[in-house]
């Protein structure tokens, strides 16, 4: 039993990565992104091949270029084999650039190595691939509802005062 139980405690933990990706890439977080990979981890998403400490600072210059971004990482798979994990997972991101520029909703998956170091797991290699694209015009500005509009918050820099620490 205490094995299982470790397995379930260490697929959490991999899954709660997954998760603070998408939450500091959406929130413009740096040092959040940076703490779901090793320094030295490898990362691949076709545009970029190389370490993720040098992939998180360009990805998130890449990613002010939107007013808002969203990021999702769902359906997980998690294979835990000692200190390191296989884990597949689908994501679905979109970003808005605030003006009158067609949105972009892009759907793929991670596949990706986890690996746990001084008990703590982290991302030490990630291939994306890109299974669709899609455009949009995104409508949310004006999003209305009886009683008013939506909050529809500019994230296009670090700091946004709604942010949380978690």
């Amino acid at each position: 039993m205490d094995d299982r139980l470790q397995e379930l405690l260490d697929k959490q933990e991999i899954n709660e990565i997954l998760q603070r990706y998408s939450r500091t890439m959406d929130w413009l977080d740096e040092a959040g992104q940076a703490s779901c990979y090793w320094p030295d981890a490898h990362v691949d998403y076709g545009f970029f091949s190389g370490r993720a400490d040098e992939f998180v600072p360009m990805v998130m210059v890449h990613e002010q270029k939107a007013v808002k971004r969203w990021h999702l990482v769902a359906g997980e798979i998690i294979k835990i084999n000692g200190n390191k994990a296989e884990v597949e997972s689908y994501g679905i991101s979109t970003g808005s650039s605030g003006n009158d520029d067609p949105s972009n909703m892009y759907g793929g998956r991670y596949l990706d190595e986890f690996e746990k170091r001084n008990g703590e797991w982290r991302i030490s290699k990630r291939i994306y691939i890109l299974d669709w694209k899609k455009s949009y015009t995104d409508l949310s500005q004006g999003a209305i509802l009886e009683g008013g509009t939506l909050h529809t918050p500019d994230i296009s820099k670090p700091g946004h005062e709604l942010y949380r620490s978690m």
